[in-house]
């Protein structure tokens, strides 16, 4: 495996405006049109309760998550993502465990996201961390798409 790196993304970066065209190719790419952020991803990253992790290869942004933390009760997740040529080598839990500790750092005491239920390997990486569904919210991407809303309790996180 090529070495890799955990970065985090900061607004006085010299390279934001790059990193941030980078990942938002990556978003229109992965996502469909109405589940994505790229039309104001550089507005939400701004927010100062955001925050967003992007994993490095040799130079290439091969995924990235972004989480937020609105109140001191809570964190939310709300995008990971890996370049389909990337997917199921451990970069998604790289992210995952990563974003967690970032979230764990604010002292919230849960971690919200939601998934897509037939995303099977989304859904197994959430379970494998610890996260747990809470609730299945009907016509959340779309009137056809559902989503679990998922948790963890940053006591029992792993």
């Amino acid at each position: 495996m090529a070495p890799s790196a955990i970065v985090e993304l900061h607004s006085n970066s010299g390279d934001w405006d790059k990193i941030v065209a980078e990942i938002v190719k990556l978003e229109r790419k992965i996502f469909p049109k109405h589940e994505s952020l790229a039309t104001f991803f550089d507005q939400e990253l701004r927010k100062k309760n955001s925050g967003l992790l992007y994993l490095d290869v040799d130079g290439e942004i091969i995924g990235y998550v972004m989480y937020s933390w609105p109140s001191s009760l809570y964190a939310s997740i709300t995008k990971l993502a890996v370049k389909e040529q990337w997917r199921r080598q451990g970069h998604g839990e790289i992210l995952l465990k990563a974003a967690i500790e970032k979230c764990r750092t604010r002292k919230v005491a849960r971690i919200l996201l939601h998934v897509d239920p037939t995303r099977t390997p989304a859904l197994t990486l959430y379970k494998k961390r610890g996260f747990q569904v809470d609730a299945l919210i009907e016509g959340y991407y779309s009137s056809d798409r559902n989503a679990y809303r998922m948790y963890l309790d940053l006591d029992d996180a792993n």
